[in-house]
């Protein structure tokens, strides 16, 4: 059978399908990719980020939230960072690189249904606390850790 064929009605397919359920209203991209804070994302500074995230900027450290990150990043471009918490009712967690030119790297909006975990690659462009916050019954909780980045990845 011809590999050629057989891939290009495969691609038709696929291709035809995604265009009918964007035409029918089933696929719209802003459902698909989510809701996008560009105030959070444009702060410069660590309070403004986490004020424009998740409403104001007054959080409290927490021994219930678990920060993994690493001690020393050889590569700021690709730092691999986990948060986990034991707490209940979690709404949100936002990600930030306090040196970053834009501090806040992610923001998750978690449903009720939701374990609290979340595992990402940030972009870190020189060492600097990487803090976590979370969002639980409308109080703001936070943990940080100190990484010490070898080589630049924010344009570093």
């Amino acid at each position: 059978m011809n590999l050629l064929r057989r891939k290009f009605l495969k691609t038709a397919t696929y291709v035809g399908a995604t265009a009918s359920a964007i035409g029918a209203g089933v696929l719209i991209p802003q459902r698909v990719l989510g809701a996008y804070n560009a105030a959070a994302f444009a702060a410069k500074d660590v309070n403004g980020a986490i004020s424009a995230s998740m409403g104001n900027d007054q959080h409290t450290a927490s021994d219930a939230i678990k920060l993994k990150a690493p001690d020393i990043a050889e590569n700021g471009a690709v730092v691999p960072i986990t948060v986990s918490s034991s707490m209940s009712n979690v709404e949100a967690i936002s990600i930030i690189a306090s040196a970053n030119p834009s501090p806040l790297t992610s923001s998750y909006q978690l449903s009720p249904a939701c374990e609290t975990f979340v595992s990402t690659r940030i972009k870190m462009v020189k060492t600097s606390n990487v803090i976590a916050v979370l969002k639980a019954d409308g109080k703001l909780y936070s943990a940080s850790k100190e990484v010490k980045v070898t080589i630049g990845g924010c344009g570093g």
